[in-house]
């Protein structure tokens, strides 16, 4: 795996300037900074001599004994696969305002939350409950995932929790229990974001004590955890591209000299784009099978029989779809290495030790401006992407009378464009040699084309996800220039995080998630319930596109003008820089201690 530092790894030896430990504080030590220039000109980092040689020294070392086997990550994959969101995330929220629509009957409110509320505004309510929820808990146990050995284990009984839910639906699919699936739905949620796919850096450290060992990482190894939606499943991309034969080849090929530095970075950004868009892509091949096989049980319950068989069927195909995600998630149950996670430092426990890491990520990007405004911009446009899909959801399920059926095909639609999306953006980029800048400007234009597409809709009945022709453009567009975003958001996030740096800026950036993840829903929550009078008691369920249109204009004209990530790079090397220089003058430096996950 790619070690923290240079030359031939496990080996004790110099640090290398493009990675390194945790800051000491200012009043502790004097030097002279960085400058900018002599980074741009090449006298400190962008040259290919370090501390006087005329050899080269690669920003990555490779250790054959970490490399990580195709067998784990193809169980990697079917976990993936498997927990691909069809039973939590996407029927069982159909299924949960299914039987709130019938419980409403036909005045379209029922009392939640102590007062009257629309259903959609019930849907959007408890989803922010639930993400609000997500957020203490990130807080409170998310440390598990660093530190000690109860990671896997942790995964495990996360898991069990997620399937006992989705096997549980198969009692609950009568309107009068709709408060009971009020519950399933929001506890089913936090359950389908917590045993996500997740895997942990560790990188091998050099230090004298453990607050500077735990900000040092970089044995990145496949490690599944249990923490929430994306933070440790994409936190682990950037190392294990790094630990790609591929890479190691251009590595080998740097130090003799045969390639330049720019040539090696741009290698680095393809595999990582490579990892990240191909787990997408076969995860989407998977899913679309798994439909398929959805649509035969269906044609099974006879779902279009009657209300009660199509409300049976919802049920029905969470817990199948629950029962296929068990037998895919057995493999890496067995196949995962049980490797061990950092120890505690002295005088912490699992919840401050977090805390106190979270504070480090968030000292380290108040010093990195370009990573400061890629954070603000990812807060208000995931905030915004997350919302408006919620509130198409609601929407696609009313037009289509919540025919499990349609629903179904609709989903194989999307999911097929997905693919082809997510696919074609990777071709795309490779083909022409596009920067991830390039194409995370084309999925953000897509975002805003879908929000003004549903702004229209407030005004006309015409337009503006109120037919169903408009889902099946919907489900085909939001395939092939929306769902990149989940991809492409993520690699950039590794674009602005420096070496040695990755798994404490993707868990600051999944706090930044969660907090905002609950914002957007109770915000056109209210704005539907302001919309209800007596002469329209339901309210207009497109009004929070006022709202969601607003913020992605203003969110992807920040992100499209103010972040540059050639300036990005520049601040990361005078940021470790700075920071090797630090260390060296405190004297901080010691036996190599490598904890591997």
């Amino acid at each position: 795996m790619a070690a923290n530092d240079p030359g031939v790894a496990p080996m004790f030896a110099a640090e290398d300037p493009k990675k390194g430990g945790e800051l000491p504080h200012p009043s502790s030590t004097s030097f002279s900074p960085v400058n900018m220039g002599d980074i741009e000109k090449g006298n400190v980092i962008g040259d290919d001599s370090v501390s006087g040689s005329d050899q080269p020294i690669a920003p990555d070392q490779f250790d054959p004994a970490f490399e990580t086997t195709k067998r784990e990550i193809w169980a990697y994959y079917a976990y993936y696969i498997g927990d691909n969101g069809l039973t939590l995330f996407n029927f069982a929220p159909t299924a949960f305002q299914n039987l709130l629509y019938q419980a409403a009957g036909h005045q379209g409110t029922l009392l939640f939350a102590g007062r009257i509320r629309t259903v959609n505004s019930i849907v959007l309510l408890s989803n922010g409950i639930s993400f609000a929820i997500q957020s203490v808990l990130f807080l409170i146990i998310g440390s598990y995932a660093d530190f000690g050995r109860s990671r896997p284990y942790i995964l495990i009984v996360w898991s069990i929790l997620a399937f006992a839910i989705g096997f549980a639906w198969l009692g609950v699919h009568d309107p009068s229990k709709w408060e009971v699936a009020t519950g399933l739905y929001i506890v089913g949620l936090i359950g389908y974001q917590y045993v996500r796919p997740r895997t942990a850096f560790s990188l091998p450290t050099q230090c004298a004590d453990a607050e500077y060992e735990l900000n040092n990482r970089a044995h990145a190894n496949l490690k599944l955890v249990y923490r929430t939606t994306i933070t440790f499943w994409t936190a682990a991309f950037p190392g294990l591209a790094r630990n790609t034969v591929e890479l190691r080849t251009k590595a080998e090929e740097y130090v003799a000299g045969t390639v330049t530095r720019e040539q090696y970075d741009y290698e680095d950004t393809i595999q990582r784009s490579r990892l990240s868009n191909m787990a997408f892509y076969i995860q989407s091949l998977g899913e679309v099978v798994i439909l398929a096989a959805i649509v035969g049980v269906l044609f099974g319950v006879n779902v279009t029989a009657s209300v009660e068989n199509n409300n049976w069927g919802l049920s029905v195909l969470i817990a199948f779809a629950t029962g296929v995600w068990i037998l895919l998630a057995l493999p890496w149950f067995f196949l995962e290495k049980k490797r061990p996670g950092q120890e505690l430092p002295p005088g912490m426990n699992i919840v401050s030790a977090g805390l106190w890491q979270l504070g480090r990520a968030a000292k380290y990007i108040f010093q990195l401006r370009q990573s400061l405004i890629y954070l603000v911009g990812y807060f208000l446009l995931g905030d915004t992407l997350n919302t408006t899909v919620t509130v198409i959801a609601t929407l696609q399920n009313t037009v289509v009378a919540y025919d499990t059926l349609t629903l179904t095909y609709l989903l194989i639609v999307g999911i097929a464009a997905q693919a082809v999306g997510i696919y074609s953006f990777w071709f795309i980029q490779q083909r022409y040699q596009l920067s991830t800048k390039t194409m995370f400007n084309a999925v953000m234009l897509g975002i805003v084309a879908l929000d003004g597409w549903g702004m229209i809709g407030i005004w006309s009945p015409r337009f503006g996800f109120h037919n169903v022709w408009e889902l099946w453009v919907y489900q085909t567009f939001y395939g092939l220039f929306v769902c990149p975003w989940y991809s492409y958001s993520q690699i950039m996030i590794s674009e602005v995080t420096p070496r040695g740096k990755e798994f404490l800026f993707f868990s600051l950036f999944s706090i930044i998630g969660k907090t905002s993840a609950f914002i957007g829903p109770l915000v056109s929550s209210a704005i539907i319930d302001d919309t209800i009078t007596d002469a329209n008691p339901t309210g207009n369920n497109n009004s929070p596109f006022y709202f969601l249109f607003g913020l992605a204009v203003f969110s992807f004209l920040g992100l499209w003008w103010f972040v540059d990530l050639k300036k990005a790079k520049i601040e990361q090397e005078i940021f470790l820089e700075t920071e090797r220089v630090m260390k060296e003058k405190n004297g901080r430096h010691g036996p190599e201690i490598s904890h591997v996950y």
